[in-house]
């Protein structure tokens, strides 16, 4: 196998032995070339008569091609492979036409390849092959040439072409060895001129080729001119791109060497550069803030365009203000994190009170950060009611950490650039509020706290919660890219912390990337413990005033958290003790000594009469009237279900400005009514002749929900059946057509709502079993759950026990009961019935 051109241990060149191409054949090249001759198949490169090349064989029936050359008389055929990359040729993939060739010398590699110097004689044509293995052996026809042929003028013409041509490209750079072209210039005979030229032209393997199976030497010389013209123009082309280039590079040098001169002129005069020591400046800075290798090189491309720029130009300003940002974000400042558990532990309970989910999802965040260095960090979603502390909860988490805390909202917020920035051709363009909070921050590594998530907008402009997918998801946020930088900003060592009031706006894509935590509303008793733990040691220092001049009681503050305010958060009752400081503080100002005791019994002298009272049905037991339970967006609240029977025709009326939903729970209770009115002692003609009128007060508030059908259904039993309801005892859960009782959301936030209401005794659906489970010891403290999953096991714990009707009612409950039980319960694990007593 020939592999490729070799220099022959360094001792043989073919421009070394290149003048007896011009002379006449020595007698042992004159020798006589027989009929039949080993065959060498080469590739990546054609030999031509004359021609002196080294080739290193490595091919076993190649090696033994040329061993039996050397044992003969030397002479070897040379023909090129059609396909260069076949390892092992047949007859078909080598070409026709080959050289004959002398082996000059041979060298033999430990490994048994050899090197072998050989030198073209003439061309041969392969008639056949007369033997295989373990070599070729072909049966060959020498190709003879006319020698001495006077040239006529045309062929005198060619000749002096084709040596111009020659000239010309070693003018323009073509690598061809001094003693070559001299010996081209002496050269007369066209066949010998054209082979010599050939092989010192980079053509390929079919020109080669072509080349060779040209027997006519004018014909041939004609070829080489043509190839020769075509390799001048490349020549051209590279020479004149070559010059440009140079060019470019002198121009560069030289206007190097005038702006260092000026300077040295500058310096030798005392004048100072404002613009060039200016950027100077920018570079130094540029080195100092230890960018990314693509960020950098981006930052000195700009600072290039500026120093070519004009100082007045109008983009100038605009790469000014882009290098600033790029020199001021934090790429590589990062602040070290506080890995102590137990002392962030202290921290976060200085600062809130109870919040043990949260907590406890830091203190794990800290306990893996102390174990492993580099991680992701969580992105958490704090999702309640407003007046919960869910921003002071992110800046307690930011002090635990030892970060900076930077926080935004975006509530409201509609463009998305306001996440991902403008793009420099705008005017006035800036990165987004990602980028600017990180830059505010001054470290890569800040606690981000994105407030409102829930109320981003869309329209024509884009749409922000799409664009913080990627400011929000551990597997992108690596390379966030921001359309004012251009460059990728990493942000996965931030802890983001989103907050909202609900999760259902927030879209599909963006809370799946979000670790919902839920943080419910506080009961009297947290609320009494904040209070006096933060809010009114806040309300003292902002008034001026403190526990020697104003001492508010526990009872005051009791009585401010259910006469005065009724939500989930703290608000509201923070402004009440407001109220009370500043009165406290005129008082003070006025000259009044000593110290103002806050009671109960004087609280309405500073805030009024109470805001909120007892209702009236709240009272006593009344008929077609059932307490419910209601999840907002502010907490839990509790509804009253009216229900009245009328004369009329059978018709339903519901009033209460109550939505869809809720209307289809009120037609569901009829329903069950209807199929249970034999069972509950019900007349039929009630449905007939009578009208049922359901209303549920407070009817400017839009109402909807499933979580009402129990109640409804209640109320409407109530009515129909004139057996009252226990005003101590609230509901909530949705009726199915059977009267099954069906699973809802918000339990905490409607327990601490019956709480607040004074109501110790709810009605959960058992499917809710796991809810009531997890509620804190404080919310189930007092309080009596009562799991059902039958209206009549609802009935039974909602309807009053004095009157008769109940204990007919009852009667034909134990009767659907005995027919029930006889029947398997699909729902395993569920305690029918049971009573939690807290």
């Amino acid at each position: 196998m020939v592999d490729k051109e070799e220099t022959f241990g360094g001792t043989e060149e073919a421009p070394a032995s290149a003048v007896e191409i011009a002379e006449t054949k020595t007698e042992e090249q004159a020798r006589k070339v027989p009929d039949t001759i080993p065959l060498l198949p080469v590739r990546d490169v054609v030999v031509y008569p004359f021609m002196i090349l080294p080739l290193f064989v490595g091919r076993e029936k190649s090696v033994r091609a040329v061993d039996e050359s050397l044992s003969r008389d030397r002479l070897i055929l040379l023909v090129a492979q059609r396909d260069a990359e076949k390892e092992d040729p047949g007859v078909d993939e080598i070409h026709s036409v080959g050289t004959v060739a002398m082996i000059m010398r041979m060298l033999k590699m430990p490994d048994g390849r050899v090197k072998v110097l050989v030198q073209g004689l003439t061309r041969a044509r392969v008639l056949g092959i007369e033997r295989r293995d373990p070599y070729f052996e072909a049966r060959i026809a020498e190709i003879h040439e006319a020698e001495g042929v006077t040239s006529a003028i045309e062929v005198e013409a060619l000749i002096r072409s084709v040596k111009e041509l020659v000239s010309k490209s070693v003018t323009l750079g073509k690598q061809i060895a001094p003693d070559v072209v001299v010996i081209v210039s002496n050269l007369d005979h066209p066949g010998r001129l054209a082979d010599l030229v050939a092989s010192h032209l980079d053509l390929k393997i079919e020109q080669a080729q072509e080349v060779l199976d040209l027997f006519d030497p004018i014909q041939r010389l004609k070829k080489i001119g043509e190839l020769l013209s075509k390799e001048i123009e490349v020549l051209e082309v590279q020479q004149r791109i070559q010059s440009q280039a140079r060019e470019e590079m002198d121009k560069t040098h030289r206007e190097y060497y005038l702006r260092e001169q000026m300077k040295a002129i500058q310096k030798e005069l005392g004048e100072t550069d404002d613009r060039g020591q200016e950027l100077q400046e920018l570079e130094q800075k540029i080195k100092k803030a230890k960018m990314p290798d693509g960020v950098e090189a981006e930052a000195k491309a700009q600072l290039g365009r500026l120093n070519r720029m004009h100082p007045d130009a109008a983009e100038a300003s605009v790469i000014r203000t882009y290098l600033d940002w790029l020199i001021e974000l934090p790429w590589s400042r990062q602040t070290k994190d506080k890995l102590s558990i137990k002392q962030a532990s202290k921290i976060l309970d200085e600062d809130h009170y109870n919040l043990e989910k949260v907590k406890e999802r830091i203190l794990e965040y800290l306990a893996v950060r102390k174990l492993k260095k580099k991680m992701k960090g969580p992105i958490l979603c704090f999702v309640g009611p407003p007046g919960v502390g869910k921003t002071s909860l992110g800046r307690s988490i930011a002090r635990a950490m030892g970060r900076k805390f930077i926080r935004i909202s975006l509530g409201g917020v509609r463009d998305e650039a306001e996440i991902r920035g403008h793009r420099r051709t705008y005017i006035g363009a800036l990165p987004g509020r990602i980028i600017q909070g990180i830059k505010q921050a001054g470290s890569n590594n800040p606690v981000f706290m994105i407030d409102e998530v829930d109320k981003v907008g869309t329209d024509f402009r884009g749409d922000p919660s799409s664009a913080l997918l990627e400011v929000l998801d551990p597997e992108q946020n690596f390379s966030f890219s921001d359309h004012y930088l251009g460059v990728p900003f990493d942000l996965s060592n931030v802890m983001f912390i989103c907050t909202a009031n609900l999760a259902d706006p927030i879209i599909s894509a963006l809370r799946d990337r979000l670790e919902i935590i839920d943080i419910s509303g506080y009961t009297e008793e947290e609320k009494l413990h904040i209070a006096k733990r933060y809010l009114i040691p806040r309300q003292y220092r902002e008034h001026g005033i403190d526990g020697k001049r104003l001492l508010i009681t526990d009872e005051a503050i009791l009585k401010m958290i259910d006469e005065y305010t009724r939500e989930a958060g703290l608000r509201n009752l923070e402004r009440e003790i407001a109220r009370v400081c500043r009165k406290v503080a005129r008082e003070v100002a006025e000259g009044k000594r000593g110290q103002t005791r806050a009671t109960a019994t004087v609280l309405q002298r500073y805030l009024g009469a109470p805001k909120f009272l007892p209702d009236p049905e709240q009272a006593t037991d009344e008929v077609g009237v059932a307490t419910g339970l209601a999840w907002t967006q502010t907490g839990g609240d509790i509804i009253y279900i009216e229900c009245s029977i009328l004369r009329g025709k059978g018709n339903l009326s519901l009033t209460g400005h109550l939505g869809e939903v809720m209307k289809e729970s009120a037609q569901a209770a009829l329903s069950y009514a209807r199929s249970r009115a034999a069972d509950l002692g019900i007349k039929d003609d009630v449905f007939t002749k009578c009208d049922i009128h359901i209303h549920v007060p407070a009817g400017a508030i839009p109402k909807d929900g499933p979580s009402a059908g129990i109640t409804m259904a209640t109320a409407l039993l109530s009515a129909l059946t004139k057996v009252p309801v226990k005003r101590d005892v609230a509901m909530t859960g949705e009726v199915t057509l059977r009267g099954k009782v069906l699973p809802v959301g918000g339990v905490k936030e409607k327990v601490l709502a019956a709480r607040r209401m004074g109501i110790h005794t709810v009605l959960i659906p058992a499917r809710n079993d796991k809810d009531v489970k997890e509620l804190p010891a404080n919310v189930k403290r007092g309080m009596e759950f009562i799991l059902v999953d039958h209206m009549d096991r609802v009935l039974e714990g909602a309807l009053a026990t004095q009157a008769r009707a109940k204990r007919r009612l009852q009667v034909a409950i134990s009767a659907k009961r005995a027919t029930a039980s006889q029947r398997q319960l699909s729902l395993a694990g569920t305690a029918r019935g049971r009573r939690y007593r807290v």
